[in-house]
């Protein structure tokens, strides 16, 4: 009991002397480890965030770069898609959603900026509570797995709110699993390692195995292997050999004859595994199993007809690409939000299964991809100013040499090929939030 004492006493006066050296340091760490919380609490510390940064603003500090401009802009020509449109109550519904890509690049640019070591404790604290997010999780399951006994609890999310599964729906496995991500990717780049950083690592590492996102398993893997092969500070000796060492081992693993028999299935067979997440759960037995291949050749399907997670996003590229030789808005888009009308009629067109009383069916699905989400509905300069972001994300994480930032950066431009992350109120403050940590003061934090 005396060294948990001593280690939270210690850990609030740190919080304080942070605090204490720029009065912003203590909401940005709420507004991050709040984002798993109810919308509503986040949104709280949100508009706290907000009003300080008003409150403390001095003409000294404001410095807004091209990294923070780029969301604002992003955020812009959303609100400006009202005036064009095909569905104006969808994209007004959804413009406040996306308002954080507007105001948290602005309350970086009026305020005194976060240094190395600010948001090194920022990186540090987030990390401790997705520990903690981690154990309240595993904790739950195990008491839910002694009342139901069933090992459905420890995987995964229910198929409702009120179903089994490790996280409840509304969080989304996929979204939990890159929250955790960045605190694992903390502690596995630390160079010097207490015994708690790697009890921490161990448990953010198996919780993300537990959420079965398979494509975020994949970059996690991948990344920590590049991190031992070249980034960590025993490997600089031999950086050629080990990244000579990592390729080969890559190779190995996508040679591997099952795995490769996987990825291949996922294309021409017919099968309920896939390599990305199911679309809709709870599938009853009997059905068809639509292949890759299926889903961007076929010329119609039954309801009877059920999408493995890749097939379906094969499917929602293919009309993508139909929508847009059938209308005029390649520069334009449909509009913030405003896709779906058009999505539900290619799933009729395609006579794809609609649901029934107990469950949603395809036709009210987003493109579940960020990029093509985004050209859908913002045209082509939308789709340059994302492309714009991600770039300068990376190109500034290599000028940082920080891990994490270049996890974050990867991390991002992977799961926007099966997600639209940033359609989602948790999605677009993680990301920005993070990204204004990571850019907004890049030649300092080189200096």
């Amino acid at each position: 009991m005396g060294n948990i004492y001593n280690f939270l006493k210690s850990v609030f006066q740190d919080l304080k002397n942070q605090n204490s050296e720029n009065s912003l340091f203590l909401l940005v760490l709420l507004l991050l480890t709040t984002i798993p919380f109810p919308n509503f609490v986040n949104n709280i510390f949100l508009g706290l965030f907000l009003i300080f940064s008003i409150k403390n603003y001095k003409k000294e500090n404001y410095s807004i770069s091209t990294s923070l401009f780029l969301p604002i802009l992003l955020f812009a020509l959303m609100a400006l898609s009202y005036f064009w449109s095909i569905d104006k109550n969808a994209t007004l519904e959804a413009v406040p959603k996306e308002i954080t890509l507007f105001l948290i690049p602005l309350a970086f640019a009026f305020n005194q900026t976060f240094f190395e070591s600010q948001t090194n404790k920022i990186k540090k604290y987030y990390s401790y509570s997705m520990a903690v997010l981690a154990l309240f999780f595993l904790t739950r399951a195990l008491f839910r797995y002694f009342l139901t006994n069933d090992v459905r609890v420890f995987f995964y999310h229910g198929e409702n709110d009120l179903d089994y599964g490790l996280v409840p729906k509304l969080l989304n496995a996929i979204h939990v699993s890159v929250f955790v991500a960045i605190g694992f990717f903390y502690f596995i780049s630390k160079e010097i390692k207490s015994k708690f950083d790697y009890c921490a690592s161990a448990l953010l590492f198996g919780f993300i195995l537990l959420l079965s996102s398979k494509n975020i398993i994949i970059i996690v893997i991948l990344l920590s292997l590049l991190h031992f092969f070249y980034f960590s500070k025993s490997s600089h000796k031999l950086r050629l050999r080990n990244l000579i060492v990592f390729v080969i081992l890559v190779a190995l693993i996508f040679s591997f004859g099952r795995i490769k028999n996987r990825f291949l299935s996922e294309f021409q067979e017919n099968s309920s595994e896939s390599i990305s997440t199911n679309v809709i759960e709870g599938i009853p037995n009997g059905v068809h199993f639509v292949s890759v291949k299926e889903a961007w050749q076929n010329k119609t399907f039954t309801p009877n007809d059920y999408f493995p997670g890749t097939a379906f996003r094969v499917y929602q590229f293919r009309i993508f690409t139909e929508l847009f030789s059938e209308n005029n808005v390649f520069f334009t888009g449909f509009g913030l939000n405003a896709s779906y009308p058009k999505i539900e009629e290619k799933a009729t067109q395609y006579n794809l299964y609609k649901g029934n009383n107990d469950e949603t069916g395809y036709q009210n699905k987003n493109f579940h991809n960020q990029y093509i989400q985004v050209f859908a509905e913002l045209g082509v300069f939308g789709f340059i100013i994302l492309i714009i972001i991600l770039l300068i994300n990376l190109k500034n994480a290599f000028k940082t040499k920080d891990f994490v930032h270049f996890a974050f950066a990867i991390l991002m431009i992977s799961l926007f090929l099966t997600e639209s992350f940033l359609w989602r109120q948790r999605g677009v403050v993680f990301f920005t939030l993070f990204y204004c940590l990571f850019n907004s003061n890049v030649s300092k934090k080189i200096e």
